[in-house]
């Protein structure tokens, strides 16, 4: 279910515009609101969680630092995930310069930092109640997703983003988000059976 409203307190676009105005009380409940979400996204990018956390925190101190220049927008969801994925792909491409540059001497190779999603977005993936069995047969089927198929299936049922936001966010167009989810369900009913999962 998309995180659009807190509990007891406004919407997430009021509690923009007031972040905006300068409300610091805003602002740490959107932070509040989205630092998981946003965690748990960053993992099908990278898995060395440290940078994961760096951006983020990265992330909300320029979104302090520049409040006062900062739009309106109708999706703060969609504007914290867009921004997150821009400056997790910068670093890990810096890394990847540095790395390459530097004859991986220090070990760090781009291939461990896109090895896929870290395990610890498991919690996410479980919508309904199930037996431990079969969620243990839905967690390692996702896993085996190609990455941009895993992408698509968290943004669409996880993230309940459309089809057009997806498309955005991906930089694909509407075609090619049917053709990705598509071939995600069709993969997940081939590993989804007791016979093809491995334990």
């Amino acid at each position: 279910m998309a995180r659009s409203r807190t509990k007891t307190g406004p919407d997430d676009e009021t509690l923009w515009n007031q972040f905006r105005a300068g409300d610091e009380n805003a602002f740490a409940q959107l932070y509040q609101n989205y630092v998981q979400s946003l965690y748990h996204y960053c993992a099908h990018f990278a898995t060395d969680r440290a940078l994961i956390k760096d951006c983020i925190h990265d992330l909300f101190v320029e979104l302090w630092k520049h409040r006062n220049t900062i739009g309106p927008t109708t999706s703060v969801r969609f504007y914290l995930m867009a921004s997150i994925k821009r400056k997790l792909v910068r670093h890990i491409t810096a890394e990847q310069k540095l790395v390459s540059q530097d004859d991986v001497t220090n070990g760090r190779r781009m291939g461990d930092m896109l090895a896929g999603a870290d395990p610890s977005h498991e919690n996410l993936l479980i919508a309904c109640e199930e037996d431990a069995f079969m969620n243990e047969c839905l967690h390692q089927a996702l896993d085996k997703l190609p990455k941009r198929q895993r992408e698509a299936v968290h943004l669409r049922y996880f993230q309940n983003m459309s089809n057009e936001e997806i498309s955005t966010l991906m930089q694909i167009n509407i075609q090619s988000v049917y053709n990705l989810i598509f071939g995600a369900m069709g993969n997940l009913k081939r590993h989804v059976t007791p016979e093809t999962v491995s334990f």
